[in-house]
């Protein structure tokens, strides 16, 4: 029998071996390859471009760096976002989100909600076992992860979870301008697995904001990439009213036409539509049409322009600031705001380090410096404070 301890510790070793390998090598490869920024020719930046860009505060409304096995209070090699590089460029306030199910074989016309990748990720990436099987507990996870950078940052980072928290940001970033906040979001409410109970975890949590879907249909409603890409449910009624009452704020990235039609009618409140594209410049089935645009606005609405190829048909800051200027004329410059949708899978032209390109390319375009901030982050920043929780 002890040729075959032998073995079985041997068979042991080499598991450990393997999982070691996964965790080291394999997943960073991946985050890597998921997320790059291509180098492509882009103009010198303007001198004034870059003196303005000095001034400014920037908000950005999506970011899924929680995801991946990077410290947020470290720069890193890999893909867009991290703490040094968002004091580089002049980003005050990210939103953090968190996204708990992705489908095998992700597209923008049609995915099921059968398959189930995070799970794969986050075993591999050494999430708590609780997570495996839970959505809700992936998310109260990620939550967790964010606290810790948070702790480790050393002040650097700040949550925000309420209007008191972002005044108190934006008057200490006044003498300090490395202070970036920090203000969670779920990508996707199946993160409650079809629960009040859920959605008041994630609430109590610090998630302040909820895109309603992800790739798939779930039990809130229809995704522009899902099955039937249908309305409200149920569920999702009940859902919107309580966020509503305790004031989060409903995302509709990813929504179907439907959903957006049917939230639009259903909340009381203005919503976002954090990361996008508009058909506008760049056609497509993720893109929201010229209507929808009008009628977010019209109702109060913030819409994040995205910085990835098939939100803006190119990956140049020009092409941002082309979708930019359309939004903008549909729906005024008051209703425009940044949605990178980094280290969301996504290849960009620049990660967040140098953002003063697109101040550059918006300037290029026409905008006034006062547009220039307001598209860059004073929306944003007069946004939640008028639709967070006042503590």
């Amino acid at each position: 029998m002890r040729w075959l301890r032998r073995l079985l510790v041997l068979l042991f070793a080499l598991a450990l071996l393997a999982a070691l390998l996964v965790i080291t090598v394999v997943v960073p490869i991946f985050d890597g390859r998921s997320n790059q920024v291509r180098v492509i020719p882009l103009p010198p930046l303007d001198s004034a471009a870059a003196r303005l860009h000095r001034t400014l505060a920037v908000a950005d409304l999506h970011a899924d760096q929680l995801l991946w096995p990077r410290d947020l209070t470290e720069r890193s090699s890999r893909g867009h976002v991290d703490l040094p590089r968002l004091v580089e460029g002049r980003v005050a306030l990210q939103v953090f989100s968190a996204v708990t199910k992705t489908p095998r074989g992700l597209n923008y016309e049609r995915n099921d909600s059968t398959t189930d990748m995070i799970r794969i990720l986050g075993i591999a990436s050494r999430w708590p076992r609780r997570t495996w099987s839970s959505r809700v507990e992936r998310a109260l996870y990620l939550a967790e992860k964010f606290d810790r950078a948070v702790a480790e940052s050393e002040g650097g980072l700040v949550p925000i979870r309420s209007t008191a928290d972002l005044t108190s940001l934006l008057s200490r970033r006044a003498s300090n301008s490395a202070l970036v906040g920090g203000l969670l979001s779920i990508e996707g409410a199946h993160a409650t697995e079809g629960t009040i109970a859920g959605l008041e975890r994630l609430y109590d949590a610090g998630y302040r904001m909820v895109g309603l879907t992800h790739f798939f249909d779930n039990e809130v409603g229809g995704s522009s990439a899902g099955v039937t890409k249908g309305g409200l449910t149920r569920f999702g009624r009940e859902a919107i009213e309580w966020m509503a009452e305790r004031r989060m704020i409903v995302d509709l990235a990813h929504a179907s036409p439907r959903l957006i039609d049917e939230v639009l009618a259903a909340n009381p409140r203005p919503v976002v539509v954090s990361h996008t594209g508009v058909q506008g410049t760049c056609p497509g089935p993720r893109n929201l049409p010229d209507d929808l645009v009008r009628r977010i606005a019209a109702a109060g609405g913030l819409i994040g322009i995205g910085y990835w190829e098939a939100a803006v048909c190119g990956l140049a800051p020009d092409t941002i600031a082309a979708a930019i200027a359309h939004t903008v004329r549909l729906a005024g410059v008051e209703h425009v705001a940044l949605g990178s949708d980094f280290d969301g899978a996504t290849t960009t032209g620049f990660d967040t380090s140098r953002l003063a390109l697109l101040t550059d390319a918006l300037l290029r375009r026409g905008f006034s410096p006062e547009e220039v901030r307001l598209v860059m982050g004073g929306n944003v920043f007069r946004f939640l404070l008028a639709e967070l929780p006042p503590r």
